[in-house]
């Protein structure tokens, strides 16, 4: 197996909008993040929307954003802003804030 080079990880910054809180839409994805091996935060931003940021293995970081386009059940995904951002390299775990 080869050693992880720099360039395989990402960092993705996604602004999601529509249903999304009040849905249970953080614990899901830090959940599907957990599930994914990917690290970051998810939180609740005061105009509605769900703020997410994501780091780890390209294709890990691709399946959580695939996720986030649906969100869990209740949940009704409108649309995401996504940004890639310089991953930290220091993200270990993925948290609620």
């Amino acid at each position: 197996m080869r050693a992880k080079s720099r360039d395989d990880v990402v960092r993705r910054h996604l602004l999601v909008s529509g249903k999304v809180q009040g849905v249970w839409f953080r614990e899901s994805t830090r959940r599907q993040a957990v599930a994914c091996g990917v690290a970051g935060w998810v939180r609740n931003l005061p105009d509605g929307r769900v703020e997410i940021e994501v780091e780890g293995p390209r294709s890990s970081v691709a399946a959580l954003v695939r996720w986030a386009h649906e969100g869990p059940d209740h949940a009704r995904v409108d649309g995401i802003e996504q940004h890639e951002i310089e991953p930290s390299g220091t993200a270990r775990v993925f948290s609620v804030r």
